[in-house]
């Protein structure tokens, strides 16, 4: 570019030196300094230019010279920032899409607060970074910028549509939480603007040598972000539920037929209505066995296709059972057939099909394979997309760029993002042809003659390996003694809760997770199975998911009954058998009773939910912050009057001590507890410590093993809660691992208790025939 072109001789502010001192030190100095003395000797002929000489500008540069010298490290920033800003962005974009796509299924097997977090800025950080990219590029369009930071117009235009496939995503993750999907309008919008700015870019730098390879990534680019924005439009609620209703019917032609009856009755002809029943039979009347003893029966006999055979089975059910998420109502033969299959199925394959189930019901929500799978002709439209991006590839390779002036740097760059492109492409299509929807869709292929081709290849890869977890197999474990016991320096707990980070800090410290065995899927379904057999009419479903410990106590046990009556808030009732059977857990060790273990565990797990999901327990909760934090101060109180060496703060991850934790227990034991303690404190206090006290004395009263019935009522005490938590609450906990109470709450609708079914209504059939004349 000539000098002149790039100099205002009548702005002293950016006038030579400007240039000379970027260019001093350069192999192009000197001819640098000839061209400029040439255009300085041209002006001086003309009368406003007369004062401008080479001699001026030198001092002019002197000027400047000594003025940056007094802040060399900001102009050093200040060129590093103009020469890597866009560059480093677009590297940037790239390494965020490498990094969700690799981490953002984590999300659904690992609910640890650090995943999660970091999940959550590699999400940002993608959409945050390509739009500012974006904004850099049609920002240093046909700018004057020194040749040192300046990206060539055609490179950068070819870069713009790039960042329109960044903001398409991963597969894994379209959006981070379902307030994302609720938000889809907003992304529409985003993305036309995006689209009319890239294209803007690429307006602006015509004539460019790279037209045709930007405008195909561009093409690739808007399907991809549209295709993203697609999938937050199908996962809102709203149209989630539009989705699911069925087709519109109107029933038989009831004025027709009346038309023909008041016809053939005004001509005196021998009418007759006719109406035929139809008896429905209970699925509960046919089943043999009406204790829930029996171990069931395999899912299929061919272990190598039992993977296949939870999946359709899993994908059967979802697409019924996604209606629970709307409140959708169900009918008769929807419980019928759901109850049967699960009735004649071992609990750990019964629970397999509920975590595959439960994996559609994620990627649907969360991901964009309810997209892709909704049409076939979306395997087309995203296999043109692939042969898109290799022509372009293909086309920037071959293209003569001796003549461009890119810097190298520019070159080594766009063959990245052409080949991370292909390489995201080609990850994608692999999860694609091997993830579960693909599988589904060529397992039923022969019916309608589609996707045929490779079937068996495809199949047999599937089957050949164990499917993983699709979920964290976890539980939370939370105990308010050993919080009490652990608590941290008063200054800290200040310092995080100012910051909002006390929370996360609490769930670092005092929570652990576990793995999930066999024997508590066992009770739990064992339970449930029991409780569905004797559920045969509603008022019978609305007992059983009604019960909170009540119904296991039954009339047996009246001073245990009072504290999971209905007079008892269910925060409360959770609370004080949590205490109580941890009391109890360390009064009466039994090492090899299932149900004491199961007990230990499903208390903590249920503390968990209470202390660290408030806003998932909330409509079950009540008070129960309240109530916890009352009675974590007075137990720390109670501690508090021991030895001051025995309870000093421990650090950061420090186990707690065994032994310890069996002295609170002893010490709570021991206290005299023959006055209630409401009337003593009134109700100026939440606590239930010391009532808690009462219920594990009872407890320990009781003749025989006490577990089976604690068990019991720990069974009934989640079953209550996630019967009653909203359904929208459950889906929103798959995107962090998921959790147990979510897997009861599904299987308690496959057994059909809920209110989500009806019963008796709808189980006669009806026909209605005109009789002819005789």
């Amino acid at each position: 570019m000539n000098v002149d072109q790039r100099i205002n001789f009548n702005d002293r502010r950016s006038g030579l030196y400007k240039i000379f001192l970027i260019r001093r030190r350069t192999s192009e100095g000197a001819a640098l300094l000839s061209q400029i003395k040439n255009t300085i000797n041209q002006k001086k002929g003309r009368p406003e230019d007369r004062r401008i000489t080479f001699g001026t500008f030198l001092l002019q540069g002197k000027r400047k010279s000594r003025r940056s010298m007094a802040s060399p490290g900001l102009d050093k920033a200040k060129l590093i920032w103009s020469v890597w800003n866009l560059r480093a962005a677009i590297l940037i974009s790239l390494f965020a899409q490498m990094l969700l796509i690799f981490i953002g299924r984590l999300r659904k097997r690992e609910g640890h607060k650090l995943v999660i977090a970091s999940i959550w800025i590699a999400y940002l950080l993608a959409d945050w970074i390509a739009i500012f990219a974006i904004g850099l590029i049609s920002n240093g369009q046909n700018n004057d910028l020194s040749e040192v930071s300046r990206v060539n117009d055609d490179v950068a235009a070819f870069w713009a549509p790039f960042l329109l496939l960044h903001l398409g995503g991963p597969d894994d993750i379209t959006a981070f939480s379902l307030e994302d999907n609720e938000l889809w309008i907003r992304h529409l919008f985003s993305l036309i603007i995006k689209v009319v700015v890239v294209v803007v870019v690429l307006s602006k730098s015509i004539p460019n040598e790279f037209t045709i390879p930007t405008v195909l990534i561009l093409l690739v680019g808007t399907f991809k972000y549209a295709e993203r924005t697609r999938a937050r439009y199908l996962a809102c609620m709203r149209q989630f539920k539009s989705s699911i209703l069925p087709k519109p019917n109107a029933g038989p032609n009831y004025a027709q037929l009346m038309e023909k009856y008041t016809v053939r009755e005004a001509a005196e002809f021998p009418v007759e209505i006719e109406i035929i029943n139809v008896e429905y039979q209970n699925v509960s009347d046919r089943m043999p066995n009406q204790n829930g003893d029996d171990h069931g029966k395999p899912l299929v006999d061919d272990k190598d296709k039992y993977e296949l055979c939870v999946l359709e089975n899993a994908y059967v059910f979802f697409k019924i059972f996604r209606g629970l998420i709307v409140d959708y109502m169900f009918g008769p033969q929807d419980r019928d057939r759901s109850r049967k299959f699960f009735m004649e199925r071992y609990p750990k394959d019964a629970f397999r099909v509920l975590e595959v189930e439960l994996s559609f019901i994620y990627d649907t929500f969360y991901t964009k394979m309810a997209v892709v799978h909704k049409n076939v002709m979306w395997y087309v439209f995203r296999l043109i997309c692939s042969v898109l991006i290799v022509v372009c590839l293909v086309l920037f390779a071959t293209h003569p760029r001796d003549e461009l002036q890119i810097d190298p740097f520019d070159v080594i760059l766009t063959y990245i993002l052409l080949l991370g492109a292909f390489f995201l492409d080609s990850l994608a299509w692999g999860k694609l042809i091997f993830s579960d929807w693909t599988i589904v869709l060529i397992e039923n292929s022969n019916a309608r003659g589609k996707l045929s081709f490779g079937k068996k290849a495809v199949l047999e890869k599937f089957s050949l390996g164990k499917l993983s977890y699709r979920w964290s197999n976890a539980i939370g474990q939370h105990n308010l003694i050993s919080l009490c016991l652990n608590q941290r320096w008063k200054w800290i707990d200040k310092i995080a809760g100012t910051i909002g980070l006390k929370e996360f800090l609490d769930e670092i410290q005092y929570k652990k997770n576990i793995a999930i065995e066999d024997n508590i899927t066992e009770i739990i379904f064992k339970d449930l199975k029991l409780k569905a057999l004797n559920a045969k009419t509603r008022e019978d479903v609305k007992r059983i998911c009604s019960a909170r410990g009540n119904s296991a106590l039954s009339n047996r046990y009246p001073e245990i009954l009072s504290s999971v009556s209905e007079k008892v808030e269910y925060d409360e009732s959770l609370l004080l058998w949590h205490i109580a059977t941890d009391l109890c857990y360390t009064s009466r060790p039994e090492s090899n009773n299932a149900n004491r273990k199961f007990c230990k565990e499903i208390s903590d797990y249920m503390l968990d939910l209470l202390v660290m999901r408030p806003a998932m327990m909330s409509t079950v909760a009540g008070i129960g912050q309240i109530r916890v934090q009352d009675t974590v101060e007075e137990a720390k109180r109670f501690f508090s009057n021991w030895k001051s060496e025995l309870f000093s703060p421990v650090s950061k991850g420090m186990d707690l001590d065994s032994e310890k934790h069996n002295e609170a227990c002893k010490r709570l034991l021991s206290v005299n507890t023959v006055v209630k303690p409401i009337e003593v404190k009134g109700d100026r206090s939440k606590s239930v410590l010391f009532d808690a006290c009462m219920l594990a004395k009872e407890l320990l009263r009781l003749e025989g093993s006490i577990w089976e019935i604690m068990s019991q009522v720990w069974v009934e005490l989640l079953c209550y809660a996630a019967c009653h938590l909203p359904a929208n609450a459950h889906v929103y906990q798959l995107s962090e691992g998921g959790e147990l109470i979510t897997f009861v709450w599904l299987l308690m609708a496959h057994f059909g208790l809920g209110e989500q079914f009806r019963i008796e209504a709808g189980t006669a059939r009806a026909k209605i025939i005109v009789g002819n004349s005789s």
